[in-house]
């Protein structure tokens, strides 16, 4: 009992780094001014041209893709489904408020570079963290599982994710452009590297960080 208790506790702490380690990845790819992570661009591009901030818009689509979940993959809704769908987005816009107006910082070039380097590591460890903690995941990282499911195999999770991240990015492009917003704030290199690698990332920190650290 005391070893279930322990492992319930792990899987906890794993599920709220996890989802910590994403809301600093948001927020450091926005600041690094290089792209933003594939479902941010996305989440910024129609919530730009909808005039409504980011962090209400991202758990108004976060709640819609949860219902597809429901049918599908219900097994990967949980605590932390909920909690990421709230916090993630919010956590975000709290981190740009704070370096861009709290404190001032004057985004240089070498610090732009480091905030999308802790950007681009946070973004594969804390899925991977959440993600093998079991205890729900955030609605579009549910989606990659989707696919894998629906090609009965075919189509390998990491496979999945690329397919997904490059789809939400050309939605988030479109919708920048016609609310003729910067589209070089939601799209750079940064995001080219977060829908082409986050995938293998994800699976990487998972096999060889999250799960080995669940079972000491």
């Amino acid at each position: 009992m005391k070893t279930d208790k322990n492992l319930f506790a792990k899987r906890c702490v794993m599920m709220l780094v996890g989802i910590l380690f994403i809301g600093i990845c948001v927020g450091a790819f926005r600041l690094s001014a290089f792209g933003v992570d594939a479902f941010t661009c996305m989440n910024l591009g129609i919530s730009g041209f909808l005039h409504m901030s980011f962090g209400t818009w991202q758990l108004i689509m976060n709640a819609a893709i949860l219902v597809v979940v429901f049918f599908t993959v219900r097994h990967c809704i949980g605590a932390g489904t909920i909690v990421n769908m709230v916090g993630v987005g919010y956590m975000a816009d709290f981190i740009c408020w704070l370096f861009q107006e709290a404190l001032e910082v004057n985004m240089t070039l070498p610090l732009r570079i480091l905030a999308l380097l802790i950007g681009s590591l946070f973004a594969g460890m804390g899925v991977a963290f959440y993600m093998a903690a079991e205890m729900g995941i955030a609605p579009y990282d549910s989606v990659a599982l989707i696919i894998e499911k629906g090609t009965k195999g075919k189509i390998k999770f990491q496979y999945a994710r690329v397919l997904s991240d490059i789809t939400v990015v050309i939605v988030g492009v479109v919708f920048c452009l016609l609310s003729g917003g910067n589209l070089w704030l939601i799209i750079g290199i940064g995001t080219i590297c977060n829908a082409l690698f986050n995938g293998p990332l994800i699976q990487f920190f998972k096999v060889h960080v999250a799960e080995p650290l669940l079972t000491k």
